[in-house]
């Protein structure tokens, strides 16, 4: 018997990195050693510190049941210290800190908890594809704001049109964003937190690479503007931070209202972060910054290897300051011809700018996520088969 599935998921569109997954797999088949410069996945272990309070919190038994919905108070306190720390900002860890399975479950179950049919969530693109898709799925309207280069890859919020701003209730920001590595400064965001409280707004801030920097460079929070907790949440993530991609754990601060509507999904929609995660959560901002050094120096290390090889072939990449990824322009402006002719020739998997949105037609965005000597042999592979700008 043929199930009719809902409409929901009859009109929902693959996963971008499902289906780059399904390309490497098939080169694989085929007997290729396939470089992935794809996925954001940290290839480095978990710092140990983090391990080891895993181990011994999973060694009690009270850490084996249900855990608290929000997450444990003890978590949510570390979480506000860290943001007292890393930002000067004051949270009630209580009212407006929330522990999530990683913070793409939040971002995802936000629309659900803030928009009704008719309404319009304002995505970046090309962004994050969560922000469109879960908009879509809670049955309301993306509105995508083009991340153009000649304005430094920031949302021109004075170009959108009244009709839209009529309907909108939440605006997405991304900085340092995904995937172009751009960033925003306090300005920009002190323009933000305005434009969302004379639009009547909820800003949501993802912030998950708030701490991958380069030369010196820091990240600012949305929160550090005054009154920005009266209309924006903020989410963080583990796992860039902290190599924790896979234990699932971040947490969203911010407007009472709205971490409090969040906390009910969940308690409808989930058990929680398992207690053993939450307290190798807590040893991970408590070992901040420490664990980040080394972290960011390897990261470093990698970008100063790819764009000047890059560059060497002829292409124009930015050198970004921030996030792990490198976003660049392609010769003849066809992302996908460009990625289909690196995995064909060359077993090279990068990712077509094009799948973040209609703005990402003519870019590619590589990975920092894999050793020097991939990295070198990568652009060994692109040069010795002329596969240049």
């Amino acid at each position: 018997m043929k199930i009719r599935l809902a409409s929901r998921i009859q009109n929902l569109r693959p996963y971008l990195f499902a289906d780059l997954d399904a390309k490497k797999n098939e080169a694989l088949a085929r007997g290729v050693d396939v470089i992935s410069l794809t996925i954001g996945d940290p290839d480095l272990p978990t710092p140990e510190p983090i391990v080891a309070a895993a181990q011994a919190a999973l060694a009690e038994p009270i850490n084996h049941g249900y855990p608290d919905y929000p997450g444990s108070p003890a978590f949510r306190q570390a979480a506000a210290s860290w943001m007292a720390k890393r930002f000067g900002v004051e949270l009630d860890a209580e009212a407006q800190v929330l522990a999530l399975i990683g913070s793409k479950e939040g971002i995802a179950h936000l629309p659900f908890a803030l928009l009704d049919s008719g309404d319009v969530a304002l995505c970046p693109e090309p962004g994050y594809p969560v922000y469109a898709i879960a908009t879509e799925l809670a049955g309301a309207s993306a509105h995508l704001l083009p991340l153009r280069p000649e304005h430094s890859f920031l949302p021109d919020l004075d170009a959108i049109d009244a009709d839209v701003l009529a309907r909108a209730k939440l605006l997405w920001l991304n900085y340092p964003n995904n995937p172009t590595g751009a960033t925003a400064d306090i300005n920009f965001l002190r323009k933000a937190v305005a434009f969302a409280r004379q639009h009547k707004l909820l800003l949501a801030m993802d912030h998950a690479y708030s701490e991958i920097g380069f030369d010196g460079y820091q990240a600012p929070s949305v929160l550090q503007v005054e009154g920005a907790a009266e209309l924006a949440v903020e989410f963080h993530s583990f796992s860039k931070t902290y190599n924790m991609a896979g234990w699932r754990i971040g947490f969203v601060a911010g407007n009472r209202q709205v971490v409090g509507a969040l906390a009910k999904m969940k308690s409808n929609m989930d058990s929680g972060v398992f207690r053993v995660v939450q307290q190798a959560g807590i040893a991970a901002l408590e070992s901040w910054p420490q664990t980040l050094g080394s972290l960011l120096s390897t990261y470093q290390q990698r970008r100063d290897i790819l764009v000047p090889g890059l560059r060497a072939l002829g292409y124009q990449p930015p050198n970004p300051q921030a996030t792990f990824y490198v976003w660049m322009p392609v010769p003849g402006g066809d992302d996908l011809a460009f990625c289909a002719r690196l995995i064909e020739e060359v077993g090279v998997l990068v990712t077509p700018g094009s799948g973040f949105g209609p703005s990402g037609r003519g870019f590619v965005r590589f990975t920092l996520c894999l050793p020097q000597a991939r990295l070198r042999e990568a652009l060994d592979r692109l040069a010795k088969a002329g596969i240049g700008a």
